[in-house]
């Protein structure tokens, strides 16, 4: 374990994982929320132009086969969502990696480089291919490894651990609403590459962070062999474990649909707030994506509150099932982009009130916050133990597979009515809810009724 001196309750070690994991979150983040505006506005527009960006050809020519010929808007959907959708795919691998080989503190140090090194090269449109899978391979080792060091700080049994999850969180959501305002600010304002040059800052000091703040983390950690990985697993699962794993791999997979609504904020909804979003503010025109802030904002403000909602409600016995949150997390989900689209029935081929864009992330946000905590807890506690990794891998699977939905189906953003494009999401939002509830009972018996 690490050094028993404390801050404000917590080990000291905790405040170096929360600042190492807000500005790598603000990296990725500052990249991501320039990433659709960079390649619709500039760099694939460029590419139509004759500049040489390595691996452009092949990969149009790759996706042209299953999609035919796609216009700029649509390549860049697909772009991104295979690149969001792999940057839940790898940390599997880098779990497995870390768990079995070079452990965590190696991990995390590899991934964190990687990533800077992926951000620089965006520096250089010809290499924004493998800047991107710098990006990838560098996520899928630090992120998982980062996150597991926090349990690592505590004993087993220390009440301190669930408070110490939520202050890691609110250092997630810190680096996400810096990112917008910065690196958003420098890439639309000043150049692309300001931007992206201030996300490698970022994830630089996050290092540095992280390299200096070592000395209060634990100094060992538990490096399982491939023999030790064996032997826990030799025994077979009981009908009541693999009852349980049948129901959470169908519980996660349901969630794609969500996903790929969900994700639309960093895909279709900033190409709204772009295009069709009046930013206006007494002559100053606010940089768009700006409103990628207010998601992380709306989380850091109203989680706990809706923590102590859940709370009051349970004192009474009126808390929903966890399955019933789900399932109310995909409607509203569903009426946010309802909320969409009556904006482009009213706003049409025009600019409209920024309320409209907040008001369906709001209910977006929401929505996350009744699936995507639920979720990850449900995992943790009812998986079989042999396998939890596993299955926490399954859930980060159905996100990988939810992105890439965001991305496919954000090619028909040009090609469809933008009120039809908000209403298809709506009801693909809409299914999973309707899927929940129908399968209520058999899940909630499945996975135990204490859920």
């Amino acid at each position: 374990m690490a050094a028993t001196s404390t801050f404000m309750g917590h080990p000291r070690g905790l405040f170096t994982l929360f600042f190492t994991e807000m500005w790598e979150r603000f990296s990725y983040y500052g990249m991501r929320v320039l990433l659709v505006l960079y390649m619709t506005q500039y760099l694939f527009l460029e590419a139509q132009h004759g500049k040489e960006i390595w691996g452009f050809s092949a990969l149009k020519s790759f996706l042209g086969y299953f999609y035919g010929e796609m216009s700029v808007q649509a390549m860049s959907s697909q772009i991104y969502g295979l690149y969001t959708g792999l940057v839940y795919f790898t940390p599997f691998f880098g779990g497995i990696i870390a768990d079995r080989f070079l452990g965590q503190r190696r991990s995390v140090y590899i991934g964190g480089f990687l990533m800077a090194i992926g951000h620089f090269l965006m520096a250089a449109e010809s290499l924004f291919f493998p800047a991107l899978l710098f990006l990838i391979v560098g996520n899928g080792f630090f992120k998982p490894n980062i996150s597991t060091q926090v349990g690592g700080l505590y004993a087993q049994g220390d009440n301190r651990r669930d408070g110490a999850y939520t202050i890691f969180y609110m250092g997630i959501n810190l680096g996400a609403i810096m990112s917008p305002l910065i690196c958003g600010t420098l890439g639309q304002k000043v150049g692309w590459h300001w931007g992206f040059g201030a996300a490698g800052v970022g994830m630089l000091l996050s290092m540095a962070i992280y390299h200096f703040g070592g000395k209060h983390l634990p100094e060992t950690e538990h490096k399982k062999s491939i023999k030790e990985v064996e032997a826990t697993a030799h025994k077979p699962m009981t009908k009541e474990e693999w009852t349980r794993t049948i129901a959470l791999t169908f519980l996660c997979m349901v969630t794609i649909f969500f996903w790929g609504v969900y994700e639309q904020q960093g895909n279709t909804m900033q190409l709204w707030a772009d295009q069709q979003t009046d930013w206006n503010f007494f002559g100053w025109e606010i940089p768009s994506t700006w409103y990628q802030s207010f998601n992380p904002l709306v989380i850091i403000l109203f989680a706990p509150l809706l923590d102590r909602l859940w709370a009051w409600q349970a004192k009474f016995g009126k808390a929903p099932s966890t399955v019933t949150k789900m399932a109310l997390g995909c409607v509203l989900g569903a009426v946010a982009l309802v909320v969409m689209y009556f904006a482009a029935k009213i706003v049409g081929g025009g600019q409209g009130s920024v309320m409209w864009l907040l008001g369906s992330t709001f209910l977006l946000t929401m929505a996350e916050l009744y699936i995507s905590p639920i979720g990850l807890s449900v995992v943790t506690k009812v998986s079989p133990a042999k396998i939890v990794s596993m299955m926490m891998g399954v859930w980060f699977l159905a996100a990988f597979f939810g992105n890439y939905v965001a991305g496919y189906v954000g090619m028909f953003y040009e090609t469809m009515g933008k009120d039809q494009f908000w209403l298809l999401l709506a009801g693909l939002s809409l299914i999973p809810g309707i899927m929940f509830f129908a399968c209520h009972k058999f899940l909630t018996q499945a996975l135990g009724e204490e859920i």
